[in-house]
């Protein structure tokens, strides 16, 4: 299945690159490799991943991988990389801003 990160998500992965350098350039780099390989094996097995509880009806998932969180959702033969975000974030307003 083909995986699409979104702005928002490329925009996360760019801050997420950006804090870790701070610290360990190398390691920025290689971390992020590994974030953007965990977004793209979502496709070969979307509904693997739990739907947001609570949320269910959004049809938003949540893979962890480290302390993170990559949201996603699965649209016909796609799934659209939504975010990716530190797990101690208080992901509901960014995920739901009406809410």
């Amino acid at each position: 299945m083909k995986v699409i990160l979104t702005d928002q998500a490329l925009g996360d992965l760019i801050a997420i690159g950006r804090y870790i350098q701070q610290d360990n350039p190398a390691r920025a780099v290689t971390f992020i490799a590994e974030l953007e390989e965990k977004c793209v094996q979502i496709g070969r097995a979307p509904q693997a991943f739990p739907l947001i509880p609570g949320r269910e009806a959004s049809g938003i998932r949540r893979r962890v991988y480290s302390n993170y969180l990559i949201f996603y959702r699965v649209r016909d033969n796609t799934v659209d990389v939504l975010h990716v975000l530190n797990g101690a974030m208080d992901y509901e307003p960014i995920l739901f801003p009406d809410a």
